[in-house]
C-alpha cells in the first residue's frame, strides 16, 4: 500500500527536480529571502474567503484551482496584448528570460512548488502580464498611458473602482497566497520600453496608484519616494507603506497567551480575592479609628477569647455553602498574627508575566463617558497618541470599504509570517477591537472623522473590527502599548469610574457578599443591643434623655 496521499504525484519528476535543485549554483541568488507565504492555519480558520482567491489566481499556489481556470482565457488575451506591445521581441523570448531567474523565482516562495522550470517561467509570464494590464488603470489615471483596456477586460477593469467584478480581483491580488514577485512585473515592462528607468517609472506610477486605492489611512498625501527595487510583491509594497522600513533590527518581545477571555476574568465578581480587599479596606479604616466604643470593640475582637470562642464555629461555618468565600478573608483579619509569627522571614514573592487582560482598553462609549475626546489624523498607525492633559485620544483616519477587511487580514498574515519586529498592525487591530465594542462606538468614530465609513451601516463596521479578534502571537509594541497604558491609567483615575468598579465588583457582583453583609448588620444590632442592657449606651455616648 502506498502512503502517498496525492495520487497525481510524480515521484520521479520530483526526483529529478530535488537533483537538479542541488546541483545548480545560484550565486547571489541564494540570499534571496522568503516573502511569499502560506497564510497560518489559526487566521485561515477564521476566515478563509479573506485568504483564497475566489476569482484570480496568481503564481502557483492556487494555480490549478478548477473554479478559477476560467480566468485563463483573459490571462491569455491579457498576454497576446503584452506580445503586441514587446519591443521587436516574441513572448517566448520574455519566457526564456524568466527561466533564467528560475531559482531566484522559486526562492521567493516559502512553499515547494512542483513546476518544472518551463512551466514555472510561462506561468509567471502570463500572470504578470494579466497583472500590469489591470495595474495600467493606475497609470492612466496619472496621465501615464500605456495602453487603453481591451473590451474584452472592460467589464473586469473599472476607472472608478464601482464594479464588482473589479474589487472582487482587487481583493484577491492583496492576498498573501496569491502573490508573484515584483522583480517579475520590472522584465515584462523592461520588455517593452527602451530602458530599465522607463519601466520603473511605469511601475512607480501604478504602484503609486495602486496604493492610494487601497491603503486604509488617509497618508497619501506626503507618500515617499518608491524604490521598486526594494519591494517584494504587491502586499509588501502596501504593508511598508503602512509600516515604513526600520534601519534597525528591533526584537520580537512575545506575550503568552494565558486567558484569552479576559471578560471571564473582569466578570467572576465572586472571587474571594475581592471579597478579602473589601475586608481589607474596612478594616484599614477601623484601624485608624481610636476613639469611644470602636476602641472597645477593636479590644474585645482581638481579644485571646473571643479568637478561641470564634475559631471553633467558624470552622463549621465556614464550609457551609455561600459562607466558602468568606473564609480566607475573615481568618485574614482574625487570625493573620498567627501566620505572620509561621512566616518564614526569607520568603521572596514571585512576580508573574503580566496577563492578557491588562491589555484590555474600555470602549469608546466608556471613554467618552469619562471625559476622553478622540480626534482624528492624516498620518498612519504611528501617529496614535494619547494626550493625558487635555483628554485627547488621537487616531489615524482609516477609510472602510468592502476592500477593507481582505487587505487588513492578509496584512496581518504577511506581517506575523514575514516580521523582523513588533507586529503593529496587529496591534492596531487590537486596538480597534478594544475600544469598538457595539455598532454605537463605530457610529461614534465616525462622527468625529476617524472612521470613513463606505459599508452599509455602523454594525456592519463593529462586526468587522469585533470579527479580528485572532492573532498568532501578542507582542509588545512600545509605542501602542504606551497609549494603551496611559488611556487606562486616566479612565481608572476619575473617582465616577473607582465608584461604579467598586460597585460592581464588590456589591453587585456577588450575592454571598450581599448575604453575608446582610447578617453583618444583624449580627452588629444584635451585639449592640445585648451591649446597651449591660452598660449604659445613652451615658456612654453622652446621650441625655429628654425630660
Amino acid at each position: 500500500m502506498t502512503s502517498n496521499s496525492n495520487p497525481s504525484f510524480d515521484e520521479l519528476r520530483w526526483v529529478i527536480e530535488i537533483r537538479r535543485t542541488l546541483d545548480e549554483e545560484l550565486e547571489e541568488d541564494s540570499e534571496v529571502p522568503v516573502n511569499i507565504y502560506n497564510v497560518p492555519k489559526t487566521l485561515m480558520a477564521t476566515k478563509p474567503d479573506c485568504y483564497v482567491p475566489q476569482e484570480v489566481a496568481l503564481g502557483p499556489y492556487h494555480h490549478w484551482r478548477p473554479e478559477l481556470y476560467e480566468m485563463e482565457r483573459y490571462k491569455l488575451a491579457a498576454a497576446k496584448r503584452t506580445q503586441k506591445h514587446l519591443q521587436r521581441v516574441k513572448f517566448e523570448s520574455l519566457v526564456d528570460q524568466l527561466t533564467k531567474h528560475e531559482p531566484r523565482i522559486r526562492a521567493c516562495y516559502h512553499k515547494f512548488l512542483e513546476f518544472n522550470g518551463d512551466t514555472l517561467a510561462w506561468m509567471m509570464a502570463i500572470d504578470a502580464s494579466f497583472l500590469l494590464e489591470f495595474l495600467q488603470v493606475y497609470a492612466i489615471k496619472a496621465g501615464r498611458v500605456l495602453t487603453r483596456v481591451s473590451s474584452r477586460m472592460s467589464h473586469l477593469v473599472d476607472y472608478a473602482g464601482t464594479k464588482s467584478a473589479h474589487n472582487a480581483i482587487l481583493r484577491d491580488m492583496v492576498m498573501l497566497e496569491n502573490q508573484i514577485p515584483l522583480f517579475v512585473l520590472r522584465k515584462v515592462l523592461e520588455f517593452q520600453f527602451l530602458t530599465l528607468d522607463q519601466a520603473d517609472d511605469m511601475l512607480c506610477s501604478m504602484l503609486a496608484g495602486f496604493g492610494e486605492d487601497l491603503c486604509p489611512f488617509g497618508m497619501m498625501k506626503d507618500l515617499p519616494q518608491i524604490h521598486v527595487e526594494e519591494q517584494a510583491h504587491l502586499l509588501d509594497f502596501l504593508y511598508h507603506l503602512i509600516v515604513p522600513r526600520s534601519k534597525e533590527p528591533s526584537e520580537i518581545i512575545e506575550v503568552e497567551n494565558e486567558d484569552e477571555s479576559k471578560e471571564g476574568k473582569e466578570e467572576s465578581f465572586g472571587d474571594s480575592n475581592y471579597v478579602q480587599q473589601l475586608f481589607q479596606i474596612i478594616w484599614n479604616l477601623l484601624s485608624t479609628c481610636t476613639q469611644g466604643p470602636i476602641r472597645l470593640l477593636k479590644r474585645l475582637l482581638l481579644s485571646d477569647p473571643v479568637k478561641v470562642i470564634l475559631k471553633l464555629p467558624w470552622t463549621i461555618v465556614s464550609k457551609l455553602p455561600g459562607f466558602s468565600i468568606l473564609k480566607q478573608p475573615v481568618e485574614d483579619i482574625f487570625f493573620s498574627q498567627n501566620k505572620e509569627e509561621n512566616k518564614p522571614e526569607n520568603g521572596n514573592n514571585i512576580i508573574k508575566p503580566p496577563l492578557i487582560e491588562e491589555i484590555a482598553i474600555p470602549s469608546v462609549s466608556e471613554l467618552s463617558k469619562s471625559g476622553v475626546r478622540f480626534l482624528p489624523t492624516n498620518g498612519s498607525i504611528s501617529s496614535i497618541t494619547f494626550d493625558a492633559k487635555m483628554a485627547t485620544l488621537y487616531l489615524p483616519t482609516v477609510s472602510l470599504d468592502v476592500n477593507t477587511e481582505v487587505i487588513l487580514r492578509n496584512l496581518v498574515a504577511y506581517e506575523a509570517s514575514n516580521a523582523s519586529g513588533p507586529l503593529i498592525i496587529a496591534r492596531y487591530t487590537e486596538l480597534m477591537n478594544g475600544i469598538i465594542d457595539t455598532k454605537e462606538d463605530a457610529q461614534f468614530l465616525r462622527e468625529r472623522g476617524i472612521i470613513l465609513n463606505r459599508l452599509k451601516s455602523d454594525e456592519e463596521v463593529a462586526d468587522l473590527w469585533n470579527g479580528m479578534n485572532k492573532t498568532i502571537r501578542l507582542t509588545k509594541v512600545p509605542f501602542l502599548d504606551k497609549v494603551i497604558e496611559d488611556v487606562n491609567n486616566y479612565h481608572t483615575g476619575i473617582w465616577q469610574v473607582k465608584a461604579g468598579k467598586f460597585m460592581k465588583r464588590y456589591v453587585f457582583g456577588s450575592w454571598q457578599f450581599l448575604t453575608f453583609l446582610a447578617t453583618v448588620c444583624i449580627l452588629w444590632l444584635m451585639a449592640l443591643q445585648a451591649f446597651c442592657s449591660v452598660y449604659s449606651c445613652p451615658r456612654m455616648f453622652n446621650v441625655t434623655k429628654d425630660e
